[in-house]
């Protein structure tokens, strides 16, 4: 008998939380079980983007929720994503350390590319249409604009507007008006301007929008204009049926949920921007988002990672030596075979130095001096699609000092990352530079390595680095280097 396992995603968002749990049979998901909280954790965040602890117990007390829905779920079966508000919060080491006490997953804080990323392929996944196709999400912290083909995005944009954080800073205390429309809505327009012009060259031929906001708009067009399509002009009327009351607390709009009241104000001001500026006609409603874009790919990534094609994909297109980098990754695969149980390696380890090696040298293309620096810079602030903040910041901690001093201090560490732990994997990283420094496999030497405690033995075959004096010398250096990380490194 055939076992279709559960999957399951959740989206920790600005406005609600999400969880979806589905499982797949012949390709296609069957959803199981669906759950939403209102947690409005975009509203506890200050003017210094400190999250506040109300905030705080009120999305720690859902997670606690979903835990018991997940208690059964294996790790690798259950992805987490949060987005705006807790990529943006200063304290987000505090949230973390609390979510860990309650929630036993693992939450990926991602970027606002990635979270675009992952909304456009839920949708791409359920609605069908020829040529490119525009989708628009309005999220309680951030608006998404992705245009893709099928399942290739082609432009992806997050912009810091969205149906709470507007409506907080633009209809403070409830109040409406058409002043305060207009200037929400201005503002709105000021944060799409960069992306106007390369969004309307590239242009699509249908408009898809997601999530509360556009829903709970769809919602009232269908009951007051008999229409399922939002345009323009009926977005203007919507506005007209909310501007006859003078406060959101008092909206008795129908088709609008009690628990949009509060942020449709914001939300419709960015709509209304997004149309203006992109020049859109009419925009259909799609019920997939995010959250189905993530349990795609966790299904997908049992038998692809996207992280590797992200990896090829960024090495080629810096044109980096293919060769030197997979010599490397030899070495370090050797490594990780002599040091997995000692050092206690995980694959997951192995795999995140192998792309450090693919994309160290990304750099070159702006200048050899101080390469470290600009591969580092480079993956630090390029789109890796599949790649969580801490993920990539990881990458670009490893990249920037893989050779030369080691700046503790500078080092950007996400909160679930162990210092010595990280630390060990530069190590290791470094050696492997080092052995290849001559770019010939036929030059670089057969070594052992083994570890005791927090010491490197670093051992060649008989007289090898007799006859190599330069690399004895590099060596040397590195032993002065590692020092710093408290790791002793002795070679014979």
């Amino acid at each position: 008998m055939t076992e279709y396992p559960s999957i399951a995603a959740v989206d920790l968002g600005s406005n609600s939380f999400h969880l979806l749990v589905a499982r797949e049979i012949d390709g296609s998901f069957q959803v199981l079980h669906k759950e939403k909280q209102q947690v409005d954790l975009a509203a506890g965040l200050n003017s210094d983007m400190i999250l506040s602890n109300e905030a705080m117990d009120r999305a720690l007390a859902v997670l606690k929720q979903f835990s018991t829905t997940l208690q059964n779920f294996p790790h690798s079966n259950v992805q987490v994503v949060a987005t705006y508000t807790l990529r943006n919060c200063k304290n987000i080491k505090q949230f973390l350390t609390r979510a860990r006490q309650c929630f036993g997953f693992k939450i990926n804080v991602i970027s606002g590319q990635e979270e675009a990323r992952l909304i456009y392929q839920g949708v791409a996944n359920y609605e069908h249409s020829e040529g490119n196709r525009l989708v628009v999400d309005i999220g309680g912290g951030s608006t998404e604009l992705i245009i893709g083909e099928h399942f290739t995005h082609k432009q992806l944009a997050s912009r810091n507007m969205g149906c709470v954080n507007i409506t907080k800073q633009f209809f403070a205390n409830g109040k409406l008006s058409e002043r305060r429309f207009a200037r929400a809505q201005i503002k709105a327009e000021q944060l799409l301007e960069p992306i106007t012009v390369s969004y309307k060259r590239l242009g699509w031929q249908s408009c898809y929008g997601t999530s509360g906001t556009i829903k709970a708009l769809v919602s009232i067009a269908q009951i007051h204009f008999n229409t399922s399509e939002l345009t323009y002009p009926i977005l203007l009327k919507i506005k007209a049926l909310i501007l006859e009351f003078e406060d959101f607390h008092k909206l008795t709009v129908e088709g609008l949920p009690d628990e949009r009241k509060g942020t449709i104000s914001g939300g419709l001001a960015v709509l209304l921007a997004v149309f203006e500026q992109l020049g859109i006609k009419r925009l259909q409603y799609s019920d997939h988002a995010l959250r189905d874009g993530l349990l795609h790919e966790t299904s997908t990534n049992r038998e692809f990672d996207i992280r590797t094609r992200t990896i090829l994909t960024l090495s080629e297109h810096y044109n980096v030596d293919r060769q030197h980098s997979e010599q490397i990754c030899r070495t370090l695969a050797l490594f990780y075979q002599q040091l997995a149980t000692s050092w206690s390696l995980q694959e997951a380890d192995l795999q995140m130095l192998s792309w450090a090696a693919k994309l160290h040298e990304v750099g070159l293309v702006i200048n050899s001096s101080g390469l470290h620096k600009h591969s580092a810079y480079i993956v630090r602030n390029s789109q890796l699609p599949g790649f969580t903040q801490e993920q990539q910041q990881f990458l670009s901690n490893l990249i920037r000092f893989y050779r030369k001093k080691i700046k503790l201090a500078e080092l950007q560490l996400g909160s679930s990352i162990e210092l010595s732990h990280f630390l060990k994997l530069l190590s290791l990283f470094r050696l492997a530079v080092i052995l290849n420094a001559k770019r010939q496999d036929s030059l670089c030497p057969e070594v052992k390595l083994t570890s005791y405690a927090d010491s490197l033995l670093l051992e060649f075959e008989p007289r090898w680095l007799a006859e190599h004096t330069l690399m004895a010398a590099d060596l040397e250096q590195e032993q002065n280097y590692l020092k710093k990380l408290n790791i002793s490194l002795i070679f014979l």
